[in-house]
């Protein structure tokens, strides 16, 4: 039985319709295979408890009504949802507009992701989807999905998350003007993805599946990164840096381009108190730099999408963190110049077109200051080489103080 016939039950289910760019999600699925290690002078400790005990500590949500409502449910089900229509789809199931039914409910609209697990088995693709589930069970962050509720109906899968009203950034920006964002939208954009990875690698997850696409935005304009059946998870790996320590010159962000030559101090309020081993790091002084950044993480498979996968990937070589510094590369230059830089007439020649073709700039026109400040990034961003890539030595440490995002 497929989902649409579990679902024609529902008494307001309407066939829907979403917007596709054709740049979909690759993997190789050589997972298997994949191995991290780490080296920490902090280092994470992740709650063991159960999924439930874990929704609730959510501060994030602690004052969110449509997440309290979810609460308040004991033994939550299929049957508590009326499902609206579909909006989405992916590689590994399929997300539904849902209503929480009952009185005081009845307005509160969700996103419901449902996985067919035996399909899933038949792909052998069960671990991709086990690999999401684990992420969101971890993340409370406000440019994240929290996951509100899980539950099995048959042989699926459901998770409750947030419905993003605005869409995705794909959409989006094919509704601007010249279908590319103002150079102060794509600050912003670009500002909030940089927090969010920084966030995720935190926790040292590689999310290796950036893309506007995979980037939805809430009804307040803020934005929400989804789908991590394609990340990478390995230890986390912290540091506190003191001022006069004296990193990599590579990575410094005195050497970066655009650097601005001063430490930004990185707030770390969205790691909760009991994810470290050692208090010491609860109690630091305004003066330390919080640094965590998964640099010995390290896979084999071929994941990504064609546009975004950095040239190690496309190369067939192991990668690591980099791979989402490049993915941000890409990101901020189709905001801001509305195509990818390496696209080519098919997905081989643009993969060919990566791993080749320098880093160019649309000639039509002089650019102002704020606009080469973006620029001094993306090339910085997208270095070829993942060892003098912007960020794969200390992270969003070294992306943040760059001029273009301080502008």
């Amino acid at each position: 039985m497929s989902i649409d016939d579990s679902l024609k039950g529902s008494e307001e289910l309407i066939s829907g319709g979403i917007i596709h760019s054709g740049k979909s999600s690759m993997s190789s699925d050589t997972t298997a295979g994949s191995h991290s290690t780490s080296f920490s002078r902090l280092s994470f400790e992740f709650p063991t408890s159960s999924p439930e005990h874990q929704a609730a500590l959510k501060p994030h949500r602690s004052s969110d009504s449509s997440f309290q409502a979810i609460q308040l449910r004991t033994n939550l089900s299929f049957r508590d949802f009326s499902v609206v229509r579909q909006i989405g789809s992916g590689d590994i199931g399929r997300v539904y507009l849902c209503r929480l039914r009952g009185a005081e409910d009845e307005g509160r609209l969700y996103a419901m992701k449902v996985v067919d697990k035996d399909v899933l088995a038949l792909k052998k693709k069960t671990q991709r989807a086990e690999t999401e589930r684990k992420i969101m069970r971890l993340l409370d962050h406000p440019f994240l999905p929290t996951l509100f509720a899980e539950f099995e109906a048959s042989h699926f899968s459901c998770v409750v998350m947030e419905y993003c009203s605005g869409g995705d950034l794909h959409t989006l920006r094919h509704k601007q003007p010249l279908k590319r964002f103002s150079l102060s939208s794509a600050r912003f954009y670009a500002a909030e993805v940089l927090v969010a990875l920084e966030y995720l690698h935190m926790l040292g997850i590689v999310y290796r599946d950036l893309k506007p696409e995979n980037v939805l935005v809430r009804s307040d304009g803020h934005i929400m990164l989804t789908d991590f059946d394609l990340s990478l998870c390995s230890d986390a790996i912290a540091a506190v840096e003191s001022p006069e320590f004296s990193p990599d010159p590579l990575s410094s962000p005195r050497a970066a381009p655009g650097g601005g030559g001063h430490r930004s101090l990185t707030p770390f309020s969205c790691i909760s108190s009991r994810l470290f081993r050692s208090r010491k790091i609860q109690t630091l002084a305004g003066n330390r730099l919080f640094v965590a950044e998964p640099v010995t993480a390290r896979s084999c498979s071929f994941v990504g999408t064609h546009d975004y996968v950095a040239p190690e990937v496309a190369s067939g070589r192991s990668h690591g963190n980099a791979v989402d510094w490049w993915a941000l590369g890409i990101f901020i230059y189709e905001m801001v110049y509305g195509r990818t830089p390496f696209a080519g007439v098919n997905n081989q020649a643009t993969l060919c077109n990566i791993m080749k073709n320098p880093l160019t700039f649309p000639g039509d026109a002089l650019c102002g200051a704020s606009e080469m400040h973006a620029r001094d990034l993306i090339s910085g961003l997208l270095n070829k080489d993942p060892n003098r890539r912007f960020g794969s030595k200390r992270g969003a440490a070294d992306v943040k103080p760059t001029r273009f995002l301080r502008d």
